[in-house]
């Protein structure tokens, strides 16, 4: 059995996204700062039977992201997935005209050195099981920046370039680096944003490999 790593564990689209792996049959390492909310999580599965344990990391801190990914995967099995999605901090989204260049030190940290210290970290693994699925999940402001929200249009754009390299870099490895953008907000009332939706769209864009940028939803004009 192997694991769906999950950065940014939390009620709304990783539980939805733990739920559908974890009924596919694999393991989830639910990572996030807060042992409470994993270990609420944790007893949410199980419920639905799916094997899941909470590892604590803040993706701002290298050594404890690097620590927790790789005690999950000795403790569940190795990481075939690795889903990053957390919550960019609110005050990353300053106008851009009110944007210093410190302002841009945590955003990079969340949205690049985050990334790329987790997929150092699972790459072995992924390599040594022959595949691996390196999911990227991001707002609109990826793809189109949003001058209030200068630091995540900054950081996204970052990420995104990051990971399409992956996808180029891996594929003939078997290891599929792909990214999910959803442009507006996860409403449990929209078809296509409900987070049981794009749990759905995370596990079609792992079993189906095909390209690397997807939409939850077009996006707005």
């Amino acid at each position: 059995m192997t694991t769906l790593a999950l950065i940014g564990a939390g009620p709304g689209l990783g539980l939805a996204t733990a739920r559908c792996f974890g009924a596919a049959g694999h393991c989830v390492a639910l990572i996030s700062r807060s042992p409470q909310h994993q270990d609420n999580l944790a007893a949410e599965l199980a419920r639905h039977n799916v094997q899941a344990r909470g590892f604590t990391a803040d993706v701002l801190d290298p050594a404890s992201l690097t620590e927790a990914l790789h005690t999950a995967a000795d403790t569940l099995g190795p990481i075939e997935i690795l889903q990053y999605s957390p919550v960019p901090r609110g005050d990353f989204m300053k106008r851009v005209l009110n944007t210093s260049a410190d302002d841009l030190d945590d955003p990079l940290a969340f949205s690049v050195k985050g990334p790329i210290t987790a997929v150092n970290t699972v790459l072995p693994g992924m390599r040594a099981l022959g595949r691996g699925t390196l999911l990227f999940v991001n707002g609109g402001s990826a793809v189109r920046p949003h001058p209030d929200r200068a630091g995540t249009s900054i950081a996204f754009a970052a990420e995104s370039a990051y990971a399409q390299m992956l996808h180029d870099a891996l594929a003939p490895e078997n290891i599929h680096a792909a990214q999910l953008i959803i442009p507006g907000a996860i409403r449990y009332d929209v078809e296509h944003s409900s987070p049981d939706a794009l749990a759905q769209r995370l596990h079609d864009i792992h079993t189906e490999r095909t390209g690397f940028r997807h939409y939850a939803e077009p996006l707005p004009d």
